[in-house]
């Protein structure tokens, strides 16, 4: 695979184009399992307005990106477990905030009253249209008009949110429990220092026990370790607005928010994929269906069906 990655690439399209086909939706005629896989930061397609506001190089806006984890997720999908990937870049649009959790400083206009202005996120210029890419660089040369920031909201994150709603919505009504996997990368220098001990592999995030029932979060612990993967919890990514937002675990509608470390699979300054990225994919269609066979939400479907 290395020396192809930029096979993987798409090709630049305008926003028109790219507002007509805003995500990729992978299932197959049957669901074989209550598992649902997003993988909301992984978009690759950079409209070709967007190239001509920003400052920065291609390259730096994509240090942004979650580099091809809609394609490390394949074999789970191929499984039968329908995986919803967004094809635009984070850097564009994140649709792992809130609606309107939206930065005063990179707009034009003053912003509708409704808008969340005051988060973290915002302060730390990461709102739902970012301000900045890694290490804190202006993705902008100019402000954006109210306008623009709003059509991509109602063009990208509304139907992702309405697709991943009923991906979820459906799972649940015929399994009688819903587990979304909610998959990113990490740049390994976020977790260097998390430890003394080995590097941390994957950083698994439940809002600390409010997204998903302990039993799941333990059978991810022990399915990723299982593969040789040294995996933590909420350390020190605990899962953002999807997680939030979908985990209902008192309704049997679990989040596990999946956070791989980039050296595991991509050189992370050239954002090329390393050799050992088939055997990843392989290992994480492997990690994936182990989990849902050891969470007990087989038993719990198996009961509701019964």
């Amino acid at each position: 695979m290395q020396g192809k990655w930029r096979e993987f690439d798409e090709q630049p399209e305008t926003e028109e184009a790219l507002f007509l086909r805003p995500l990729d939706l992978l299932e197959s005629a049957s669901q074989s399992l209550p598992l649902v896989l997003s993988s909301p930061h992984s978009g690759r397609c950079y409209p070709t307005e967007f190239q001509a506001q920003s400052r920065l190089s291609a390259l730096d806006l994509r240090r942004s990106e979650d580099c091809y984890v809609d394609l490390l997720l394949a074999d789970a999908a191929a499984a039968g477990i329908p995986l919803l990937a967004a094809r635009f870049p984070r850097a564009y649009l994140d649709v792992n905030r809130e609606p309107l959790e939206l930065d005063p400083r990179l707009f034009k206009e003053r912003l509708p009253a409704q808008a969340n202005t005051r988060s973290v996120r915002v302060a730390n210029g990461l709102g739902i249209i970012p301000r900045i890419v890694s290490e804190g660089r202006d993705i902008y040369a100019n402000g954006l008009s109210l306008a623009d920031g709003l059509r991509r909201i109602d063009h990208l994150h509304r139907p992702y949110h309405t697709t991943l709603r009923h991906l979820i919505d459906r799972t649940h009504q015929y399994f009688g429990a819903a587990l979304l996997l909610d998959v990113h990368s990490m740049p390994s220098s976020s977790v260097a220092h998390t430890s003394g001990g080995p590097m941390v592999d994957v950083v698994l995030g439940d809002r600390y026990g409010c997204s998903a029932a302990p039993d799941v979060v333990d059978a991810a612990v022990r399915a990723f370790r299982s593969f040789g993967l040294n995996a933590v919890v909420n350390r020190p990514y605990a899962g953002g607005y999807i997680t939030e937002h979908y985990g209902e675990p008192n309704r049997q509608r679990h989040v596990l928010q999946i956070e791989i470390n980039r050296a595991l699979y991509l050189n992370e300054t050239t954002l090329e994929p390393l050799p050992e990225f088939d055997v990843l994919r392989r290992g994480l269609g492997n990690v994936i269906l182990d989990i849902a066979q050891n969470c007990r939400l087989i038993e719990r479907y198996s009961e509701a069906a019964e």
